[in-house]
């Protein structure tokens, strides 16, 4: 009987072992399918965050860019129901507007034919600039809500909101002119806002026959018409490097007070010899006597001082090599410093020679910096967009991209391209009633035919303890800055405070 009761109890006790055994195998499973359900729970909440992002990523950033698309079938539905609105000057004028017959045709008009051709750009086959850059806001409508339902009733087609641009027509027109036969680019800009003011690029185009002269254009392989040299021109920048160099300097000895260097004319190294511009032997100079007398010899040898690197950190931080807050179709500036390139390379990267490209609006986005205290602001192209009545729809806000350098940076290269126009190779600025702060640029390179020939370059900004005014211009070809680019700045200058 003991016996009995003790199997008994012992069966007992594994049938409760293994039941205890059987409800953690229980709970485990029941843990594992839990876990694979907030898994999958967590897997789709991810989805739904990522689409909400991506949504709100899409509506503030992406929507105008893809809305712009000529690939977006949407447009074809808009140009069914809206007149494409008009874009207009700072100063009201119309730069483009669209001229509907009776029988109801329509046809793009561009009233300043080339002078805008570039910036404002073309709508014909594809577009291009300002008429590619602001076309959602062209093709969407804010007409006076009855008069569009009306309208919409009736099948006919509502006027399109207006876009107003920072551009000034006196201001293009002078530099247009300047310019002259010359093939280059201007740019104008307000350095404390980022408004482009003036953007001129030649050869040019006319707008309103692009249609009928594509073949011709697109293939035109000298002249590159098509191009804007504005943002998307490449040149060596010369002596307009200097900056860069004298920036790496002051980074590098905190002070531009210990430089001292004697100019002979020339210098030569590993029997690679640079001379100062005509031979000019400039004898014993401090740092701003360099600068402004733009002496290559005490830049080649601050160079070999400083080291590729050094030089090529400072370009990079403005902006060279980099992505560039501009809203029309660039090409990035870029500087290829590798010490294996050797000496020779070095001296003429020094002062704008070597491999180093870079775009007028590029370089005036740089100067800006230096008249805005280092700040740099973005640059912006179009002020405001107003529906057909005048009504403001949207503005752009001046906004501040990056500080490029800093104020004390910026008070010194200031007073350097100060003494320019007051000692230097900029005097023809000097005795206005402005003041005015520049460097000028001598850009060699190999032409057509094999000869060394010479860009002449132009940046600076007017106004000098308070700038208004960031000039900055390349004329292909033309020889020296001060000869041909400073005196189109300073018909630019003198537009803007003569009128």
């Amino acid at each position: 009987m003991r016996n009995l009761n003790g199997k008994k109890k012992k069966y007992e006790k594994q049938l409760r072992k293994e039941e205890a055994l059987q409800k953690k195998k229980q709970k485990k499973a029941k843990r594992r399918k839990n876990r694979e359900y907030t898994i999958v729970s967590y897997f789709f909440v991810l989805i739904f965050v990522s689409l909400i992002g991506y949504m709100a990523y899409f509506n503030i950033w992406e929507r105008d860019a893809i809305t712009s698309s000529p690939y977006n079938s949407r447009q074809n539905q808009a140009e069914d129901r809206i007149v494409r609105g008009s874009i207009l000057s700072s100063d009201g004028q119309a730069l483009a507007y669209t001229q509907v017959d009776d029988q109801g045709n329509e046809t793009r008009i561009y009233p300043y034919g080339n002078m805008f051709a570039h910036v404002v750009g073309y709508e014909a086959n594809g577009r291009n600039g300002l008429e590619s850059l602001a076309n959602s806001s062209l093709m969407s409508t804010h007409h006076e809500y009855v008069d569009r339902l009306k309208n919409e009733i009736l099948e006919l087609k509502n006027p399109g909101d207006n876009v107003v641009t920072t551009l000034n027509t006196r201001l293009q027109e002078v530099a247009y002119n300047a310019l002259g036969g010359y093939n280059g680019a201007v740019v104008v800009m307000d350095p404390k806002t980022g408004a482009v003011l003036a953007s001129v690029s030649k050869p040019d185009f006319d707008p309103n026959t692009v249609e009928a002269n594509w073949d011709s254009l697109v293939n035109d392989s000298t002249n590159s018409s098509l191009l804007n040299r504005a943002t998307q021109g490449a040149y060596p920048p010369g002596s307009i490097f200097k900056i860069v160099t004298a920036l790496t300097y002051l980074r590098e000895h905190g002070t531009l007070d210990d430089f001292s260097y004697n100019c002979t004319g020339s210098i030569t190294q590993e029997g690679h010899t640079i001379p100062c511009i005509y031979g000019e032997v400039h004898g014993q100079v401090d740092f701003t006597t360099a600068f402004a007398e733009s002496c290559n010899t005490a830049f080649v040898q601050m160079g070999l001082d400083l080291g590729a690197d050094a030089i090529q950190e400072t370009a990079e931080d403005l902006l060279f090599n980099q992505e560039l807050p501009i809203s029309l179709d660039y090409r990035k500036s870029t500087i290829d410093l590798k010490e294996s390139e050797g000496i020779p390379f070095l001296m003429q990267s020094s002062i704008g020679q070597g491999t180093t490209l870079v775009s007028p609006m590029h370089m005036a986005m740089i100067v800006s910096a230096i008249a805005n205290g280092g700040e740099l602001m973005e640059p912006y192209y179009i002020d405001h967009v107003e529906n057909d009545a005048g009504d403001v729809v949207k503005t752009t806000s001046p906004s501040t991209y990056k500080e490029l350098m800093s104020e004390s940076e910026a008070e010194t290269l200031k007073n350097l391209m100060a003494e320019v126009v007051n000692s230097g190779t900029g005097t023809q600025l000097s005795g206005e009633s402005y003041s005015a702060a520049g460097k000028t640029g001598s850009a060699e390179y190999e032409g057509s035919d094999g000869s060394i020939q010479t860009h002449s370059w132009f940046v600076g900004f007017s106004n000098v303890e308070d700038p208004d005014l960031v000039v900055a211009v390349i004329a292909e070809g033309a020889g020296t800055g001060s000869k041909v680019a400073l005196p189109i700045a300073h018909e630019i200058f003198n537009a803007y405070y003569y009128g």
